[in-house]
């Protein structure tokens, strides 16, 4: 009787486990959701406004429900604003940006994980503090460093970084070079020693090592951080507004300007081709999406 009495408390004790771990999950899921939909409503709103005309929503209001809806205002955005030429200056500028920081970062990741020397922590602890400096802090003395540093004729057409498609390259490299290093160096510490050292006995060079036997297994890493790198420097509004002056080269997001009047503005023409200017990110993600979260994911478990 003692011996049935225990297993009905334990059973007892379990079901009521399994309830609190069953109410844990609800509230969890249900905050989850409701996050979601508040995290989602901006961009819906959004699609739902650049589908109506602007005339139906100066009569009837932003909130309130659609007569009929259009792609008007899509066609509009994609001619009004030239979207075409400022997609163009994006890549220009976004893409070789993207190569340059995960070449050099993956580089000084390699020299800081793989190798040890006096200064290697010191100098892994500088490039990421450098990510803790806010850009709007010292864009006073770059702005006068831009208009006072010289650049040869045939990489600017007005002798200075200012207003150079070369000069927003550089400063995308020189902000984002702290955090691709802390990632790829945190992950390359993952990678056994035993590589550098069999290719030491093989007579590799130290170039070679890089090259052939660590720069590959960092693939991963590599693909995450170029699906966050190109989201990021193709969602910057800031530096192209500062460094630049000539409207013809702003990036796409500095572009959205055109959609603007002086003294009225469309807001659904601006959501639509706001929408127009987010599709490629999210394409990007979309098609990298498992590389992404293998690349965040591989090595967590590591020892």
């Amino acid at each position: 009787m003692r011996a049935i009495a225990e297993r009905l408390v334990e059973t007892r004790a379990s079901d009521a486990g399994r309830r609190t771990k069953r109410i844990k999950r609800t509230v969890l899921h249900a905050f989850l959701i409701v996050m979601s939909l508040v995290w989602l409503f901006p961009l819906a709103y959004a699609v739902y406004t650049s589908f109506r005309p602007f005339a139906e929503t100066a009569k009837l209001g932003y909130v309130s429900l659609p007569q009929h809806l259009t792609f008007d205002n899509y066609v509009h955005a994609w001619v009004q604003a030239d979207l075409p030429k400022f997609f163009l200056n994006t890549v220009i500028i976004v893409v070789p940006a993207m190569i340059i920081v995960l070449f050099l970062a993956s580089m000084m990741a390699f020299a800081v994980s793989r190798y040890s020397f006096r200064f290697n922590v010191g100098l892994l602890l500088l490039f990421t503090a450098a990510n803790l400096l806010p850009p709007q802090v010292i864009i006073t003395p770059l702005f006068r460093m831009y208009l006072a540093l010289p650049l040869p004729d045939f990489l600017s057409d007005n002798g200075l970084f200012y207003d150079q498609f070369i000069g927003i390259i550089a400063i995308h490299v020189a902000f984002q070079m702290g955090f691709c290093t802390f990632v790829l160096s945190n992950y390359m510490k993952t990678l056994p020693k035993e590589l550098n050292e069999a290719a030491v006995v093989d007579g590799a060079s130290v170039a070679r090592t890089f090259f052939q036997i660590i720069l590959p297994l960092t693939r991963p890493a590599l693909a995450a951080l170029a699906t966050l790198q190109a989201t990021w420097m193709y969602n910057d509004f800031f530096w192209a507004l500062i460094l630049m002056r000539t409207g013809d080269k702003y990036p796409i997001t500095s572009g959205l300007n055109a959609l603007k009047g002086q003294f009225f503005t469309d807001n659904n023409l601006v959501a639509a081709g706001s929408i127009l200017v987010a599709l490629p990110t999210l394409i990007v993600f979309l098609v990298l999406q498992k590389q992404f979260v293998r690349g965040l994911t591989i090595g967590s478990t590591k020892g």
